[in-house]
């Protein structure tokens, strides 16, 4: 019985214990902003300096450092970005920098998995490295901050600051071509892509099947010779359930031709079994 009880106790305790939150000495944050049209997502631990030298002291120069506390400081990019005159290539990279009393290194390194900086640096994944002028503080900074600052349509800066020192990096990014292919799409009408999809709810909807069938066709002249398989397919279904058997099993035909091409068995199958039927409508 005894031996019972010290097991009840010491399950309750432990279940206890692991209800317990504490605050983190440096807190998670996740910075989102979209610059132009370009989204942007840092995720990094804030440590802060808590009477400490930061830079020279818990920090060393010319060392590199993750650029927060915890896991890797992370940056995202939906789209490349140029800085000066090079470019990152869109993506996720791990941030690092080498503190220096005058410039800062700043570093974009390709693996991001790791906890701190890498066991083997290797130069092979950095993939970008941007040399920045350090901006010394009127104010102590407490708290490691890492921001995105002097927002415009084309780009921004990104800034590193904690304690007195400040290290800022402009980039621009690419919404003048992005606006321009989108002005382009959508000058030029509605994509194959679009008809096929308008086409496809209106018959799962069980709407306006002439014109679910206007907008299959629409989908599959603008294909030209890419007879997609999936498009017949949906046409042969459209102009069965209108009651077009002779054109459903030409369709389906086109649709099992293409399939068997593709090795798409569930619909060799499906066009098989609907020819069958509707022979016999």
């Amino acid at each position: 019985m005894k031996k019972l009880i010290v097991a009840f106790i010491c399950l309750f305790t432990t279940s206890l214990i692991a209800q317990i939150e504490t605050p983190q000495l440096s807190p998670p944050s996740t910075l989102t902003q979209r610059v132009g049209l370009t989204d942007i997502v840092i995720n990094y631990s804030r440590p802060s300096k808590r009477d400490r030298e930061i830079f020279g002291g818990l920090e060393p120069m010319d060392v590199v450092w993750r650029l927060g506390a915890n896991l890797n400081s992370t940056i995202s990019f939906s789209d490349p970005v140029v800085f000066g005159k090079d470019t990152l290539k869109a993506g996720k990279y791990a941030m690092y920098v080498k503190p220096n009393a005058t410039v800062w290194t700043i570093y974009f390194y390709s693996t991001y998995d790791n906890w701190g900086t890498p066991e083997t640096w290797n130069e092979e994944l950095v993939a970008l490295a941007v040399e920045t002028d350090v901006i010394k503080l009127s104010n102590v900074l407490e708290t490691l901050t890492i921001a995105i600052e002097e927002i415009s349509l084309k780009g921004a800066t990104l800034t590193f600051s904690w304690d007195k020192t400040k290290a800022a990096i402009k980039f621009g990014v690419p919404t003048d071509d992005k606006v321009a292919k989108n002005i382009e799409k959508s000058l030029s009408g509605p994509t194959a892509s679009d008809y096929y999809k308008a086409a496809d709810y209106y018959f799962s909807e069980k709407k306006d099947l002439k014109q679910a069938l206007i907008w299959i066709d629409k989908a599959i002249e603008l294909n030209g010779e890419n007879r997609l398989f999936y498009v017949f397919r949906k046409k042969s279904l459209i102009q069965a359930e209108m009651g077009d058997y002779k054109g459903a099993i030409a369709s389906a035909k086109i649709s099992l031709e293409e399939a068997e091409k593709a090795g798409r068995q569930n619909y060799i199958e499906m066009n098989q079994a609907s020819i069958k039927e509707w022979s016999e409508k």
